[in-house]
């Protein structure tokens, strides 16, 4: 299905094609995703007596960067350039201290809380073109483990979304690098929200536009902020970390050390996959 008209912009934008990706629609994200208890058929994946066809539906909502691939290192270069050439100057740990959030809860601290919104966007939208630039021209390598879990995911009938506060532009890019895009089901990003992580906005409204209630979504994340989103929303959470003290239903320091049936579990399909 065909993304929607503001993602199909930011993908001219930056000159590529739109992924043929499923977006929220405009409707109340709540609404639909607790709709999905009354909805459409079932895809056919573990039905049971018992339950309505869309419980049975299971959705995996992926945060992307620092969870699906390691960008770090070129969000770094592409902030650091950009701002200096703004007569900004951050350190390596102030970006870390951000990584993950939107770029208007960013810049206001890096450029002053009087900050006119023109300048925010003028100086966000140079980092992301950069971004954008070093990824064409670097590439990206999906981090161990996660290409091998959307493709079983895939395979097994769950529906797959991802949930980022970054640009749609970005985005796509980044997916038609990796390659990994036939495995998803919805896109949702900057974009789409009007407020980033920790509020849960943008998990809320990748589990409508996959149809699947919020009870049935796991998100996997890297970042605190996602984890915290993830929470309010009420969905069971995977943290990808080496960081110590992370509070998620299940952490992990490489998706490769997900054990086979950890999504099922997480949602108590256990008995249902046999």
């Amino acid at each position: 299905m065909p993304i929607s008209r503001a993602s199909e912009r930011s993908e001219r934008a930056a000159g590529q094609p739109p992924p043929r990706l499923r977006r929220p629609a405009g409707a109340s994200a709540k609404a639909e995703a607790e709709r999905g208890s009354r909805g459409p058929a079932s895809d056919g994946v573990g039905e049971s007596e018992g339950r309505s066809p869309s419980e049975e539906k299971r959705a995996v909502l992926w945060d992307l960067d620092g969870t699906l691939v390691d960008s770090a290192e070129l969000h770094w270069l592409s902030w650091r350039d950009t701002l200096a050439a703004d007569g900004v100057h951050i350190t390596y740990q102030q970006f870390l201290e951000t990584f993950g959030q939107k770029n208007d809860r960013i810049l206001p601290g890096w450029l002053g809380e009087g900050t006119s919104a023109e300048r925010i966007r003028q100086v966000g939208d140079a980092k992301e073109a950069e971004y954008r630039r070093l990824v064409q021209a670097r590439g990206l390598t999906p981090l161990p483990g996660a290409a091998e879990w959307l493709r079983t995911l895939h395979a097994a009938g769950w529906k797959q979304a991802i949930a980022s506060s970054a640009p749609g532009a970005n985005v796509a890019v980044m997916l038609r690098v990796l390659g990994v895009d036939t495995e998803l089901d919805a896109i949702v990003s900057a974009e789409d929200v009007t407020i980033g992580k920790p509020d849960p906005q943008v998990f809320v409204r990748a589990a409508a536009a996959v149809g699947v209630p919020v009870r049935r979504c796991v998100v996997v994340e890297d970042a605190v902020v996602g984890i915290e989103a993830a929470r309010r929303a009420g969905m069971k959470t995977i943290g990808v970390t080496r960081v110590p003290g992370f509070e998620a239903d299940l952490v992990v320091a490489s998706l490769e050390d997900l054990p086979a049936d950890a999504f099922t579990r997480l949602i108590g399909d256990e008995a249902a996959d046999g």
